[in-house]
Order: C-alpha cells, then structure tokens, then sequence
C-alpha cells in the first residue's frame, strides 16, 4: 500500500510542473523551416498549426505555429481565400504543417463576400461540409464573411474576434447579402485570430 501511495505521489509530483511545448513560427512566404521550440504559457492547452493562402491579385501562402488556448483543426474557404489549422495537445506535435486545404470541389456550393458583394458563389472542396456566415470584428471595424466550413469548425464554442457564427447544410442556404468592408480587412482579421490566440 506504501509502495502505491509513493508511486501516485511521485506521479503528480513529476507532472505537476509539466508545461506543454509547442514549435512556433510565422511566415508570410509558405515554409516554417526556422520554427522554434517554446514553452507554451499557462493556460494553453493545445498547439496549433494554420495554413492559409489567398489566390488573387494580392496571391500570400502563410504558415502559423503556436501554442494556444483552444483550438479547432478544420478547413474554412472564403472563395480566394482559404484556410486549414490543425490542433493537438502534446508536447512538440504542432511540428508537421497543417495540410494545404484540398482543391476538389465536393460538389456543395455556398456564397461568399469579396468586399463589395455576398452574392458570389465557391464550390466547397475537401470535406468543407457547411455553409458559414459570421462577423469578424477587429478593434471598431467589422466585415461580415461568408464560405464554406468544416463541421468541425461550426462546432466551435468560442472564437475570438468571430460573433455571430451560423453554419447551415444546403447549397448556398448562407444567404446572399452585400457589404461593403474590405476583403483585405477580412482576410487580417482572420490571420491576427489565429496568430493572437
């Protein structure tokens, strides 16, 4: 009975202390091959990976890595914009990059706002299973944004910086709208979610 009792005590001894590790890194040019090793603060939970790239004019790869306090792995399409994080919780597993979200078109079709409009249309790829709309706010500024989702991520209790996140199944059942905030701001808004938290 001694020999257990010392056992349980040594255990929580040895792992009372244990703060989770994560890699780190932020890079605007598609490769995280600098990343750094950190000791996440209190409170974070999990370690994070993100990938996201935007295919028009203003074409950017980006790949963030942190340690965080909650986390969803997923994919988010925002029509020229798009999105993957992936989400663990032991030490250094952030180390792979999240995927490059999937080009093939699963047939579903949601809208999407480019800064001017809501009332354009992007096929869903991968396993992007639902229709997204929300409200990004960023300081007094805020941009309504549509797409298309994981389950996963329509699943999320709490997003910073994100209100009002509805998911819905259906071909373009995410309403069609117009707005007229920047896409860019959009786009700002989403990265800074993930790099801050």
């Amino acid at each position: 009975m001694d020999l257990q009792i010392s056992v349980f005590l040594l255990f929580i001894l040895f792992t009372a202390g244990h703060s989770l590790s994560c890699y780190e890194c932020t890079s605007m040019t598609g490769s995280c091959a600098d990343q750094k090793l950190k000791t996440c603060p209190s409170g974070s939970s999990n370690c994070m990976s993100l990938t996201a790239k935007r295919q028009d004019q203003f074409s950017f790869k980006t790949k963030i890595k942190d340690c965080v306090v909650d986390c969803q792995s997923g994919f988010m399409n925002f029509g020229i914009s798009k999105m993957s994080s992936s989400c663990c919780n032991t030490d250094q597993c952030n180390v792979k990059d999240a995927p490059d979200p999937s080009n093939i078109p699963n047939g579903r079709k949601c809208y999407y706002c480019d800064g001017q409009s809501c009332s354009n249309t992007v096929s869903c790829s991968g396993t992007e299973d639902r229709c997204v709309k929300a409200t990004v706010t960023l300081g007094s500024l805020s941009a309504v944004v549509k797409g298309c989702a994981t389950t996963s991520i329509c699943d999320a209790t709490f997003i910073p910086d994100i209100q009002g996140i509805s998911c819905c199944e259906g071909n373009l059942c995410n309403g069609a709208q117009s707005v007229t905030q920047s896409f860019l701001f959009l786009c700002c808004s989403l990265l800074s979610y993930f790099m801050m938290h």
